[in-house]
């Protein structure tokens, strides 16, 4: 995949509207670059913009994050609407937080999610966990794992943003309290670790 030239390498973080740092707990860790790209494209785990031939009938995405190699790629077009672009760069960094998360938050969060399914919940807070969430058929195995942390980035950037409201913030406001108090109990005292 081809970089577009031309626009600064700039850190996640600082592409991050200020009031929103604000909100976040205190963030540890190596810088996270950010790139801009037209087009952005993926299937199972691979990149490409829809330039280029083998990716042209792939699904449309905003980003991608590769957390090994500290970067995230973001689709050009979204420098257009900074509030999109806040809400997408924080799913991303979040995705930096889950990796080094530990097993027992993210069972804690599972187990928020697990208490939704039982209540019988409906909607979600992103496109990202709905679209996993239809897939789930068991908590248990690969997918349950991948809505989990799709769920944790999406309420995150929902909590963290300041965006009230959003075509994908479907889940009922009292699904949305309880995550909310997931987050304002886990990270009290913790710092985002990415």
């Amino acid at each position: 995949m081809k970089i577009q030239a031309g626009l600064p390498r700039v850190t996640l973080v600082d592409r991050l509207p200020h009031a929103v740092v604000r909100r976040l707990p205190r963030i540890s860790g190596a810088p996270i670059r950010v790139r801009f790209s037209p087009g952005l494209r993926a299937s199972q785990n691979r990149l490409a913009t829809a330039a280029e031939s083998h990716a042209s009938r792939w699904p449309e995405i905003h980003a991608g994050t590769f957390v090994r190699s500290r970067h995230t790629i973001v689709d050009v077009a979204l420098l257009a609407d900074s509030r999109e672009l806040t809400r997408i760069l924080l799913h991303e960094l979040f995705h930096y937080v889950w990796a080094r998360l530990g097993n027992s938050a993210r069972q804690s969060f599972g187990q928020v999610l697990l208490a939704e399914r039982a209540a019988r919940s409906r909607g979600e807070l992103g496109w990202s966990s709905e679209l996993r969430r239809q897939y789930v058929q068991l908590p248990l195995g690969r997918s349950w794992r991948e809505y989990v942390c799709e769920a944790f980035c999406d309420t995150a950037a929902w909590h963290y943003s300041g965006i009230g409201a959003h075509g994908e913030f479907t889940l009922a406001p009292r699904f949305r309290r309880r995550r909310a108090q997931w987050f304002a109990s886990w990270f009290s005292a913790r710092a985002l670790r990415v």
